[in-house]
């Protein structure tokens, strides 16, 4: 792309490829009676360039480990990006593209990863693709610094970002471009589509700011651009990526919907077909055929005869890895195992062999064990929401990224929750590193919709929230988590771990390491003593999800299920109660998700049967827990808020002494 400008026959062709990418998104957003075709046909010439001139990847495996990345962080204008990943020659048919937004159809109404050719992140709320594409660009420079050598350079790819007036205004844009800047992300372009509307109306009913400005104060360099002329499109995006030393934000100077003669640059182009008729003028006011979904032949060869070229990249790039990995032997073995993330076949004994003593917090034991772990998995990489002396997420054996160095394997994401989640989505995107990102439970809740599109994509992302519960103590409500247990439960594909002692928090490494999906290791604030009844291989105790720590004698009178610190209380209460000549069974339930993954005949074991008076006890809102213990049983929990008080006063306070929870099941 660098180097020279584009000749007047290509821009000719160029205007086509624009002219088709608007013909597809109308025909498929009527044709679905459903979408949103302002963004493809306002930012068409902007996907004719990149697809069409900018972007070094190959359609014929859009996997390539070197290739540029785009990003559609406005993903509700999912119809552009399915229109160029179609001309370009990814495995996106005609066919599915006339199928979009129905059921089990490549084409979604808004992207989604592992569901389409091409689409590199699941996007859709506003602003998180903008944090995907921050991600990817540090995991870039991570995999860059790492693997690169003076004589072979293994990582050099661009991120590119296309977002909206609706992406800079969200929070989290702000929380990730000012990460971007500090750490002068030299591989990250976003093209902003500055059409100055929204869904509801005008920008300048909502928004007045110097969008520019702010950027900069960021450490962002700023260009500007016509998001209509080749030229200027083909010289900023070759400025932006020559010689880049920082971030990159374009904007580009567009007009929503254009083409349409009666709904151009309003906000009725913006989240709803055209309609019939408008289609039709739209078509006659841009010279198109009538016909739908018409992809001149000029198209459709322009970008078949770039395909050998954009394989041979490839191509050469494999050479030059081949060559790399012979004169990089070690290097290359680190390179399989980041890229492949196989697990030791001893993992299990290497956390049993770890030393953590007999009365110790969650996060103290969890910080050990990452730090052992990182030894033998060079994919991990940990960062905390500027919270890492107290959540423990630092290795301590590892250098912290700095803007410049990306060596270390800690990152300081600020106090920045949301921001870290998008960011570590976008490193997990990549395949080759393994993120787990640490701050308070509580404060989970301003991360929730991104470990929401985490879980949605199956990113292999490890959540490690500490201070899991009112026991934390003086702190008080504000940071006591007490519904927060069956919110994260609520979510599908996140396995949601409590372990009760240092045991458990070992084998709860173990469960989030083989679960490539996101898992959520929730971990207490104060010490907690080692129990003999968790001593007990992985495969018979938390890949069960629930397991029985303490079995009765002969039939239960109580059987007690908890999970974290209230398990050594339930311990204690069954102490008790054997004392007052009752048979007690105690389950631990570090993790519902592993438990219902069971068959039957396990579940049964625990569950079935006169199982006596059944109790949980855990400190939190009792949502849930009623599958466990019936409609009957007893539910020890938080019915409130918390409170600002030591530990042992706050138990006594809410029910959980030893003496209130007797008081009240022999009631």
């Amino acid at each position: 792309m660098e180097g020279k400008g584009l000749d007047e026959e290509q821009k000719k062709i160029l205007g086509k490829v624009a002219n088709a990418i608007r013909e597809l998104s109308m025909d498929a957003v009527q044709k679905a009676n459903s979408g949103h075709p302002g963004l493809p046909l306002g930012c068409a010439e902007i996907g004719a360039y990149l697809y069409g001139v900018a972007l070094k990847h190959n359609p014929k495996n859009s996997k390539w480990l070197n290739r540029d990345r785009l990003v559609l962080s406005a993903g509700h204008g999912s119809m552009w990006l399915y229109s160029c990943l179609h001309l370009a020659g990814f495995d996106l048919s005609l066919d599915d593209i006339k199928d979009f937004r129905k059921l089990h159809s490549k084409t979604p109404g808004h992207p989604e990863f592992r569901h389409t050719d091409g689409v590199e992140a699941t996007t859709g709320p506003l602003g998180q693709g903008t944090g995907n594409a921050v991600g990817m660009a540090l995991a870039e420079k991570i995999l860059a610094a790492k693997f690169n050598t003076k004589e072979h350079t293994l990582f050099d790819s661009k991120v590119f970002c296309l977002c909206g007036d609706g992406d800079v205004m969200e929070g989290i844009n702000h929380e990730v471009s000012s990460f971007a800047g500090h750490l002068h992300l030299d591989n990250l372009i976003v093209i902003y589509d500055a059409n100055k509307i929204t869904l509801d109306g005008p920008l300048s009913e909502s928004m007045d700011e110097d969008t520019a400005a702010r950027f900069r104060a960021y450490g962002w360099d700023v260009l500007e651009m016509d998001g209509y002329d080749f030229d200027q499109m083909h010289e900023t995006i070759t400025a932006a990526r020559t010689n880049q030393k920082r971030p990159v934000l374009i904007i580009a100077h567009t007009v929503i919907g254009k083409g349409s003669p009666n709904k151009a640059g309003t906000s009725k182009a913006h989240g709803a077909p055209l309609g019939p008729e408008e289609v039709e003028a739209t078509k006659k006011n841009l010279g198109l055929p009538g016909e739908p979904f018409y992809v001149p032949k000029a198209v459709e060869t322009y970008f078949e005869e770039k395909l050998p070229s954009e394989k041979k990249l490839e191509d050469e790039w494999n050479e030059m890895f081949r060559m790399w990995a012979k004169a990089n032997p070690e290097l290359h073995k680190e390179f399989e195992l980041m890229e492949g993330r196989e697990l030791p076949i001893n993992l299990e004994q290497i956390l049993w062999d770890i030393e953590i003593g007999a009365s110790v917090a969650g996060r103290k034991a969890s910080n050990t064990i990452i730090n052992e772990l990182a030894t033998h998995l060079p994919d991990l990489y940990g960062g905390s929401a500027d919270l890492s002396c107290s959540d423990l997420t630092m290795l301590k054996n590892f250098s912290v990224i700095t803007p410049g160095n990306f060596q270390g394997r800690n990152i300081k994401y600020g106090v920045r929750e949301f921001g870290m989640a998008t960011i570590a989505n976008g490193m997990a995107y990549t395949g080759m590193i393994t993120p787990y990102i640490g701050t308070f439970l509580t404060f989970s809740d301003y991360m929730r919709n991104a470990i929401r599109l985490a879980c949605m994509s199956k990113l292999h992302v490890i959540y490690q929230f500490t201070h899991d519960s009112v026991f934390l103590g003086e702190d008080g409500p504000t940071h006591q988590p007490v519904e927060h247990y069956a919110a994260l439960r609520a979510i599908p594909n996140l396995h949601v771990m409590r372990p009760a002692d240092a045991n458990e928090v070992k084998m709860s490494w173990m469960a989030a390491l083989a679960y490539v999906s996101p898992s959520a290791i929730l971990l207490s604030r104060q010490s907690l003593p080692t129990l003999e009844g968790t001593k007990v291989p992985y495969k018979e105790g938390v890949e069960r999800g629930a397991y029985i720590v303490k079995k009765e004698r002969a039939k239960p009178d109580y059987t007690l299920f908890a999970t974290g610190s209230e398990l050594h209380i339930a311990m204690n209460v069954a102490e008790e109660l054997e004392k007052r000549g009752k048979d007690v069974r105690v389950v631990s339930v570090p993790c519902w998700e592993l438990f219902e993954m069971q068959n039957d005949e396990y579940k049964d074991s625990i569950l079935d049967g006169d199982l006596g008076i059944r109790v949980s006890i855990e400190a939190g809102v009792d949502l849930g827990w009623h599958k466990f213990i019936g409609l009957k049983g007893i539910s020890i929990c938080m019915e409130s808020y918390g409170a600002s008080a030591p530990a042992a006063v706050l138990s006594e306070e809410f029910g959980f002494s030893i003496d209130t929870i007797l008081e009240r099941i022999l009631a």
